[in-house]
């Protein structure tokens, strides 16, 4: 279920975390879903234990996850198809953003696109 790839400029938490969106956006992980333990998913990217938990940790301040003392991870109960559908979609729009400032398009102009759109 969860990929990484290792010579993406992205951080390994911040793929988790997409991941985990991701999957919440197709129907994959429902809500109050349990999410694999810490160290089994960062033993199955072979990956560090601590870039999973702050993953996990970014996901709970967000509010797409939330943490049971001894139970775990879960998604959150109020998640549903369309805000996993608004996590995709404001995933996709960092990415493009990302890119272009990559390419040097300036601020601006991405924001008169906006402007354009909205």
């Amino acid at each position: 279920m969860f990929t990484i790839n290792l010579q993406s400029r992205e951080p390994i938490y911040e793929q988790v975390y997409n991941n985990v969106v991701r999957l919440i956006s197709l129907g994959v992980l429902q809500p109050k879903q349990q999410l694999p333990p810490v160290r089994q998913l960062a033993t199955q990217l072979s990956v560090n234990p601590n870039t999973v938990s702050k993953a996990y940790k970014a996901l709970e301040q967000d509010g797409i996850i939330y943490s049971v003392v001894g139970k775990g991870s879960f998604v959150a109960p109020q998640l549903n198809a369309v805000s996993g559908k608004k996590l995709e979609a404001l995933d996709k729009i960092e990415q493009s953003v990302a890119e272009a400032k990559n390419l040097g398009i300036e601020k601006n102009e991405v924001l008169k696109i906006v402007d354009k759109i909205y």
